[in-house]
C-alpha cells in the first residue's frame, strides 16, 4: 500500500468486510464495525475543521491570501467529502447486503485484518507523535 486515499479506502472496506463476514461468530464486531465508521467520519470532520481553522489564522495572520493554501484546504476539503460520501454509502447500506458489495474479503482473513487494523492505527495523529511523546 502506497498510502494514499484510494488505498486507504480500499483497506477500510476490506476490514468492515471482514468485519461483517464474521458477524456470526462473534457478536462483538457488529459493535466494532459501527465503531470504525463512526471514528472513521469523525476523523474526516476533524480534520476537515483543521483545515478551516489553519485558513482562518493564517489569513488573520497574514494579511494576504497565498493561492497555493487555498488549493492545499480545498484538496483537504474535496477530499473529506469524497471519504464522507464513502462512509455514508457503507452506513447507508444494510449489513447483510453489504457482504454482497465485497472486493477483497475472501482474500482477508484473521492475521490480515490485524494488519490492516495496526497500519490504519499508525495513520492516526497520535500513533504519528507517539515518539514525541516518548522523547519528551
Amino acid at each position: 500500500v502506497s498510502g494514499g486515499e484510494d488505498e486507504i479506502q480500499q483497506l477500510q472496506k476490506a476490514l468492515l468486510d471482514y468485519l461483517d463476514e464474521n458477524t456470526e461468530i462473534d457478536a462483538s464486531l457488529v459493535f466494532s464495525r459501527k465503531f470504525y465508521i463512526a471514528q472513521w467520519f469523525r476523523d474526516t470532520t476533524m480534520e476537515t475543521e483543521r483545515a478551516i481553522k489553519l485558513q482562518k489564522d493564517e489569513d488573520s495572520s497574514e494579511g494576504t491570501h497565498h493561492a497555493k493554501d487555498v488549493e492545499t484546504t480545498g484538496q483537504i476539503m474535496h477530499r473529506a467529502e469524497s471519504r464522507k460520501t464513502f462512509l455514508r454509502s457503507i452506513i447507508k447500506t444494510a449489513p447483510s447486503h453489504f457482504s454482497t458489495l465485497k472486493m477483497n474479503s475472501d482474500t482477508v482473513d484473521y492475521e490480515d485484518a490485524c494488519l490492516i487494523v495496526r497500519y490504519l492505527a499508525s495513520m492516526r495523529p497520535f500513533a504519528q507523535s507517539f515518539d514525541i511523546y516518548l522523547t519528551q
